[in-house]
């Protein structure tokens, strides 16, 4: 009987590890086939109770603390399928979809906001839960400091600039390289300088899980944006100068955008 664990979110979750996989399996099982056929829930309606199986699935990871990657759980549901001989294919970006979706409502009541799941899920790649609410935690941590107001406000600035000029000059600044030589200013020269050694330590950092350190590394950048935006014209009258300075912005969003997806955080 516990294999139907938990029917709810006050359901008892079972534990033991065959039970646990039996319930898993056999809830990401229902997912993968009504998902398959274009059962999905629409509005208020949900009659197969996916959103239920979802909540299910969620909770037996969580709460038993299973270091799994979804897509591999849902193209093993899927296999299964297919060796019966039955042509399904998976909607792996539609179930994971739903999957953050359900998920936002299951930590909506420990008080995580549903924006930094975005944020994260938005990264790509990321389908581990318990890993990702791990980074979830330490990003909503980070968001509450000093630190992290700023460099939210600086990172939306940048964001916005440079898709304005991106739009009006059709060109994708936000790939394109930064020439260190034609750094001008010493506060985009030192702008530049704290980008790389963010990049490198938050990328480190994020190698070995350690997502408060991540955290940390991008904090170091807020007062060389400030500084930046304070003393530095973007929009130069030299052209190449001002090509150079909106690299620069974006080298701010890709630098950040390495351990979340600030462009989804509200605020």
């Amino acid at each position: 009987e516990e294999h139907y664990a938990p029917k709810g979110p006050d359901d008892r979750c079972p534990t033991d590890p065959v039970p646990v996989a039996v319930a898993l399996a056999e809830k990401l099982d229902t997912l993968v086939g009504f998902f398959a056929i274009g059962e999905t829930p629409t509005g208020s309606k949900d009659p197969f109770a996916l959103r239920r199986a979802a909540l299910g699935a969620i909770r037996l990871i969580v709460e038993n603390g299973l270091r799994v990657e979804l897509t591999d759980l849902l193209d093993g549901a899927a296999q299964l399928y297919q060796n019966q001989g039955k042509a399904v294919q998976l909607a792996a970006a539609d179930l994971l979809a739903f999957f953050a979706e359900r998920l936002k409502v299951q930590q909506r009541a420990k008080g995580v906001r549903h924006d930094l799941i975005d944020a994260v899920f938005s990264l790509g790649g990321e389908d581990d839960l318990m890993r990702l609410l791990k980074r979830v935690a330490a990003l909503q941590d980070f968001i509450a400091t000093e630190d992290g107001v700023h460099l939210l406000a600086g990172y939306k600035r940048a964001a916005n600039i440079v898709r304005i000029e991106e739009k009006r000059d059709k060109v994708r600044y936000g790939e394109a390289a930064v020439d260190p030589g034609a750094l001008v200013a010493p506060e985009e020269e030192r702008l530049h300088a704290a980008l790389n050694e963010a990049r490198e330590t938050a990328g480190a950092a994020l190698e070995r899980e350690d997502f408060t350190a991540a955290m940390r590394a991008l904090a170091a950048l807020r007062e060389p944006i400030d500084a930046f935006f304070d003393k530095v014209t973007v929009n130069a009258e030299d052209a190449g100068l001002r090509r150079n300075r909106l690299a620069l912005l974006g080298a701010i969003r890709a630098a950040v955008n390495t351990v979340a997806d600030f462009s989804k955080i509200e605020g």
